[in-house]
């Protein structure tokens, strides 16, 4: 069986891999769903601190911590930028990596540096809003995602500020991210076609596109369809 370290993507807490979590583990698989640095359960008032870094090593202290092998990386939209990097320091502890409708890490470059200007300009604006964190999304930011109205309340009421400095330091690469096993998942709601950068990831044999018809946050809209991409 394998073991699986799920993480959430920006503002969300371990709790959002529930629903997979429980249907994992009642498989037979270990599973870990991690909350990362200053957000949910760990979030603070010194949330606008904690750096990118902090995020990868969160990641691999869970792998090495654990004594794990044999494991699936999951990465949800902002956190594929740290588990990528946590894949490339995880060696031969590494099954595949599993990027659900997120973003990818490239070396040297941030989060938000694929943004267009105007959207980084805006994100600069929040994070200032925010003394120095991103503010959660409103209810209007999930409508059309194939959400349910107890899902958006629980994204509203359960989302926290998440840690600014995540999102503008740059990745750091120790493995090129085209060399891992790696399952990437589109969610089709949420645009439908991969962006550029994993559109040329796409191009090493390692690599494996998947689609779902369902909007950005698939492990609350429909996680039993999730469950079987993520195991293949």
């Amino acid at each position: 069986m394998s073991e699986f370290v799920l993480v959430p993507g920006a503002r969300l807490g371990a709790w959002a891999w529930d629903a997979v979590a429980e249907s994992l583990r009642s498989a037979g698989h270990a599973v870990y769903a991690v909350t990362l640095s200053g957000l949910a359960e760990r979030g603070g008032p010194d949330a606008g601190r904690v750096g990118q870094q902090e995020h990868v090593d969160d990641i691999v202290s869970v792998v090495e911590g654990n004594e794990l092998y044999d494991v699936v990386l999951v990465g949800h939209s902002y956190s594929g930028i740290p588990v990528g990097q946590a894949a490339g320091r995880s060696g031969d502890r590494l099954q595949r990596v599993v990027y659900v409708d997120s973003s990818i890490p490239a070396d040297g470059l941030s989060f938000a540096d694929g943004w267009p200007a105007h959207e980084r300009a805006w994100l600069a604006e929040q994070l200032i809003e925010g003394d120095g964190t991103w503010l959660p999304a409103e209810a209007e930011h999930f409508v059309d995602q194939d959400l349910s109205e107890e899902a958006i309340s629980q994204l509203v009421s359960r989302s926290t500020p998440h840690p600014g400095l995540t999102l503008t330091q740059p990745a750091r690469l120790t493995r090129p991210i085209g060399e891992l096993p790696t399952t990437y998942i589109k969610c089709l709601m949420a645009g439908e076609t991969p962006s550029p950068d994993v559109q040329e990831q796409l191009r090493s044999p390692q690599w494996h596109l998947r689609e779902m018809q369902t909007g950005h946050w698939p492990m609350l809209s429909q996680p039993a369809e999730l469950l079987a991409e993520i195991v293949v």
